[in-house]
This record gives structure tokens, C-alpha cells and sequence, in this order.
């Protein structure tokens, strides 16, 4: 869709055009030659009211704001003082409508889709060899300490943490992973030892323990594979594998999620400034209730291509994360659904502002705005500063909270 077009009316004519007098068509008098009134004015001029409120009419016409861009087309003023007529004014030298400068609080909103579900899925390969003897359902929940399921009829198990496991753990190894293998112990009951970064002859103990209840073999070592190690509580997303298909290490036999909802949002690169870790948005569901939401975690995805016509290309991929009850109860009658995410892309607090329309372009560059007061007007240059729900931040000599000023057809 073009930009509108528009033009300062001066005296009738658009800005620019030389002269005050259109030039008379041979044969004809001037346009301006006419008798004079009674009594009024000077000779061979018209009436001098005629001409004062033909002045008192230069006018701009108002900004023009374009969808979310924040491209404008405006027509040009120069600025000439006090716009009120002399014998007090008429009321067709006002604007035709005004509004009061405010203060408060703007927020520039950018609308992205997302899709509501559990959030991201993480593949979970096999680490230990043999046979898939037992696998959960899809959509079934594991807790701490629960099977994610079995080889050779023995359960691989999940715990809470946010190391990866990456060794055997046994008797003399240090480190955080330890630490977080004797912290799952402790909160599954078993007790005896410190929990530290230390695996010592205690902990070597409770691990005993642990795995006769399991049904393991009691030596007192984690064998790397044994455990997966998963933020809290994990849904079954997808099985990769089927129950007695052979499990090799490396190979994929399911993937899963959180248990808590989420949306998950693709932005462009160029759109990558939108989402900071930790800011809150809001989600539009379905029915239209808005909740909030936090950036739980923004991750730099590459697409490869999947076809000979189709290129490959990078996304910000945003997980959003419903954290309060009352955003979690709202969505829960959701499985899956797509929904709209409002990122704040910036926010100004308790600024002055004006409708987008009131303001007007300054031939001497920059823009203006018609300020009322007395039964006359004047035109007085602004600084402009965020655009944002049809409103525009402003300052400038005189602009307080509560003037007025004038909105222009």
C-alpha cells in the first residue's frame, strides 16, 4: 500500500507555490481585483478581514503513522507565531479538535506466533548395550528415581540435576557431579554419608543400597548409563525404539519434555533483540485470555535445508515459560495450540505524550505541535521519542503535562 499524500494549504494553494496573487488570464481582471467593501480596506484591495483569516488558516495536516514501522508522511509548516486573529480570533482559526498532553507510561509491543506445549524435547540416546526389555507410553510422566526404562531388564533411572552424567562415579572420584548424585541419595531417603563432592566409602554404601532396592548389581559403583540426570520431572514425548529392539550406545530410544506448559517461538535474527532471558511477556491463548509469561531461554537454532528448493536458515528459538498457577490453570485444557506471544520491546516510563496525529513537520525540519491556549494558537517545535499504541513520546519549551494542543483534519 503507497504512502498518503499530503500538502500544506496556504492561502488555498499548496506550499511553495511563488506568489500571493494567481496570475489573470489575458483579458480578465485579477482574482484579488475586486471593489472594495464600504469603508474598508485600501483601494483595489480586498477586505482586510478576508485576508487576515485566510492567514489565520495556515495550517499543516496532521502525521500520517504507517502500520508498525513507524514511517510517517507529513506536510511542511513554517513556523510564524501566534495564529490567533487580532480582533480576538474566530472559531475557524481553531483547530477542529484538541487534546491534553499526558504523562505515562509507553511500551513498544511486537506480536510473534508460538506454539504451546511442554516446551523444547531433548533426545535421550542409550548408553548401556543390550535389549529394550521395558518402555513408557507417550505422554507418561518420571519422576525422581523412577525408571525411564530398561535394558536387559534392568531399569535405567532418572534423577534431578543439571550436570550430564559423563563417568562412572565410584569410590575416590571428586566433583559436582558427585555432589548432585549423593543430593538425589539424600532425597530418595538413603542416608549415612556427606553430601559433598567427595564419593567415599559412605556414599559407596547408600549406592549399595540403592541398587539392591533396585534389583542391580550391590557394587557400589554408578556405572556411566545408569542414570540420566534431567532438570525436574520429565513428560515421554516420543520412543525412538520399540520393546526388544536391540539398544547400542549412542542409539536414540525416546525423547522427552518438562511436565509444565510452555510455548515455544521462532523469531527471526534480525528479530533476536526481542527476547532477553528473564523478561516477562504476555501470551495470548486460544479464547483470548492473556497470561504471563517468562523467557526461560533463548538458543540459536540452525535449519538445514530438506529440499533442492528450499535454503537453509537460522531462528532464535524462544522457550516461554507459564511460571505462576494462574497462567499454568489457563493453559492446562490446552494439549497443543498455537497462541500469540507479546514481546516488550521497549518500554518509557511517565513521559509526556501526544496522539500520534497531533504532531506536525516544520519546513525548518523536525516536528511541531499547535498549542491552544487563550482562544489562539502557536506552534512550538518537539523533540519526538518512542512511538507506541498511537501515541508518540514528546518534549519541548512550554510542553507540561496537561496542555492543550490542537489534532488537525
Amino acid at each position: 500500500m503507497g504512502e498518503p499524500t499530503v500538502e500544506e494549504l496556504t492561502d488555498g494553494r499548496p506550499a511553495g507555490t511563488p506568489g500571493d496573487t494567481p496570475a489573470a488570464t489575458p483579458g480578465e481582471a485579477a482574482p484579488d481585483a475586486t471593489p472594495d467593501a464600504p469603508g474598508d480596506g485600501e483601494p483595489g484591495r480586498g477586505p482586510r478581514t478576508r485576508r487576515r483569516r485566510r492567514r489565520g488558516r495556515k495550517v499543516a495536516v496532521a502525521l500520517a503513522a504507517l502500520a508498525a514501522g513507524g514511517a510517517v508522511t507529513v506536510a511542511t509548516l513554517g513556523l510564524g507565531g501566534d495564529q490567533g486573529s487580532s480582533d480576538g480570533g474566530a472559531a475557524s482559526d481553531l483547530p477542529p479538535s484538541t487534546a491534553k498532553v499526558t504523562k505515562q507510561t509507553l511500551e513498544d509491543v511486537h506480536d510473534a506466533d508460538g506454539q504451546l506445549g511442554y516446551g523444547p524435547s531433548t533426545e535421550l540416546s542409550g548408553r548401556l548395550t543390550g535389549t529394550l526389555t521395558d518402555l513408557p507410553e507417550s505422554g507418561d510422566r518420571v519422576g525422581r528415581g523412577k525408571p525411564l526404562y530398561e535394558v536387559d531388564n534392568k531399569p535405567v533411572t532418572l534423577m534431578y540435576g543439571s550436570l550430564p552424567a559423563y563417568r562412572e562415579l565410584k569410590e575416590g572420584v571428586e566433583g559436582q557431579d558427585v555432589k548432585q548424585l549423593e543430593r538425589n541419595l539424600s532425597a530418595l531417603g538413603y542416608s549415612g554419608f556427606t553430601v559433598d563432592e567427595e564419593f567415599t566409602g559412605t556414599t559407596a554404601s547408600a549406592v549399595k543400597e540403592w541398587q539392591e532396592d533396585l534389583g542391580l548389581d550391590e557394587t557400589g559403583a554408578v556405572e556411566l548409563g545408569r542414570v540420566v540426570f534431567a532438570s525436574g520431572e520429565v513428560r515421554i514425548d516420543a520412543l525412538d525404539a520399540d520393546v526388544g529392539s536391540a539398544v547400542s550406545m549412542g542409539g536414540k530410544v525416546l525423547s522427552y519434555t518438562g511436565t509444565a506448559k510452555a510455548v515455544t517461538v521462532e523469531l527471526d535474527v534480525a528479530d533476536q533483540q526481542l527476547a532477553k532471558e528473564g523478561a516477562t511477556v504476555g501470551v495470548t491463548l486460544p479464547d483470548d485470555t492473556v497470561v504471563n509469561g517468562r523467557v526461560d531461554d533463548v538458543s540459536t537454532i540452525y535449519q538445514a535445508a530438506s529440499g533442492q528448493e528450499e535454503e537453509a536458515s537460522t531462528v532464535i528459538e524462544v522457550v516461554v515459560a507459564l511460571k505462576d498457577e494462574k497462567a499454568q490453570k489457563a493453559a492446562e485444557s490446552y494439549a497443543l495450540a498455537s497462541v500469540t506471544v507479546n514481546f516488550t520491546a521497549e518500554t518509557r516510563k511517565d513521559v509526556l505524550t501526544v496522539p500520534v496525529s497531533a504532531l506536525l513537520a516544520l519546513a525548518e525540519g523536525g516536528f511541531g505541535l499547535e498549542v491552544v491556549s487563550g482562544g489562539k494558537t502557536s506552534y512550538v517545535p518537539v523533540t519526538t521519542g518512542l512511538f507506541a499504541d498511537g501515541r508518540v513520546e514528546v518534549s519541548g519549551t512550554g510542553i507540561t503535562e496537561g496542555t492543550t494542543v490542537g489534532i488537525p483534519k
